[in-house]
C-alpha cells in the first residue's frame, strides 16, 4: 500500500500544486477526517478541492469520524499520544474494508512537516502494516499569511522562530529573537505579553471564503483581534489563525 500526505495550502484550491493534484488524480482511495459538528465546513472544503481535481468517479471518497482528545488525561504530552493513537486506529477501521486499495491519499492543511502531526500518525500505521509512505508539500499558513499582508517573515539578516501559544503562555518571549511566529493558539496568548514596541500581523481563515486580516502595534491591534476572533469563531463553529509578532529594536529599520 502507498499512503501519501498531500499538502493543500490553507483550503483555497488554488493553492494546489501540480504535484498535489497528480496525487489526488492518481488515488484509490481518499481519506477526509470529519470533526463533528460545526466543523463540517472544512470536511466539504476538502471534498470540493477533490472535486476539482478528479474528473470521474475511479476515486472513492471515504469520510472517517476524527477522535478528540481526552480532556481527563492530564499531561499534555501522554494526552497527545494517545490521541495519535486513536486516529491511527481510525485509519486502519476506515481502509479494512477496501483491501484492494493500493494507493492512499490523506488531504493535509497545509503542509504535513509543519505542526501538524499527520506524518506521527502515518507511522504508527507503518507500525501495523507494510506501505510506502509519500508526502507532496504544500503551502504553509506562515507563507500565506506573509503574502496576504505583503511582508518579509524576517529582518534583513535576523532569524525569526516559529512557535505555538502554548508555549508563548508557558514560557514567554524566547532570548535572541525579535520576530515570532505564532500558530495552534486558541487563547490569544499575544494578551500575556508587554505590548510596548510589539507589533503583530494577524490573519484568520487564511486564502478562504471570509478571510480576515488585523494587523498594528499590539496595544491597539491587539482588543480587536480578540473581539473579531470570538465573534466568528462563534459564527462559523470553528476557526484557523496565525499572527506575527516583532519587537522593536534600537537597530531595526525595516519591519
Amino acid at each position: 500500500m502507498e499512503l501519501t500526505l498531500v499538502g493543500i495550502g490553507t483550503g483555497k484550491p488554488d493553492h494546489l500544486t501540480l504535484q498535489a493534484v497528480e496525487a489526488i488524480r492518481a488515488a484509490d482511495l481518499l481519506l477526509i477526517p470529519e470533526k463533528g459538528e460545526g466543523k463540517q465546513e472544512l470536511a466539504d472544503l476538502r471534498r470540493r478541492i477533490v472535486a476539482g481535481c478528479v474528473e470521474d468517479d475511479g476515486v472513492r471518497v471515504l469520510s472517517f469520524a476524527m477522535p478528540k482528545r481526552d480532556p481527563a488525561v492530564p499531561d499534555y504530552k501522554t494526552r497527545v499520544k494517545l490521541w495519535h493513537d486513536a486516529i491511527a486506529q481510525a485509519w486502519l477501521d476506515a481502509l479494512a474494508p477496501y483491501p484492494e486499495a493500493r494507493k492512499i491519499v490523506l488531504l493535509v492543511w497545509g503542509d504535513p512537516a509543519l505542526f501538524d502531526s499527520t506524518l506521527r500518525v502515518a507511522e504508527r500505521i507503518r507500525k501495523a502494516c507494510p506501505l510506502e509512505l509519500k508526502v507532496v508539500p504544500g503551502l504553509t499558513s506562515l507563507q500565506v499569511l506573509a503574502a496576504s499582508h505583503a511582508i518579509p517573515l524576517n529582518r534583513l539578516a535576523e532569524p525569526f522562530l516559529v512557535t505555538t501559544g502554548r508555549h508563548l503562555r508557558e514560557h514567554g518571549w524566547p532570548e535572541g529573537i525579535d520576530t515570532l511566529v505564532v500558530m495552534l493558539d486558541g487563547e490569544c496568548s499575544f494578551t500575556t505579553l508587554d505590548p510596548a514596541g510589539v507589533s503583530i500581523w494577524w490573519g484568520a481563515y487564511l486564502g478562504m471564503e471570509g478571510e480576515i486580516l488585523d494587523q498594528g502595534a499590539l496595544s491597539e491591534a491587539g482588543p480587536r483581534i480578540v473581539e473579531a476572533r470570538a465573534e466568528t469563531r462563534e459564527r462559523r463553529g470553528w476557526i484557523m489563525d496565525i499572527y506575527l509578532l516583532r519587537r522593536e529594536t534600537s537597530s531595526a529599520s525595516a519591519p
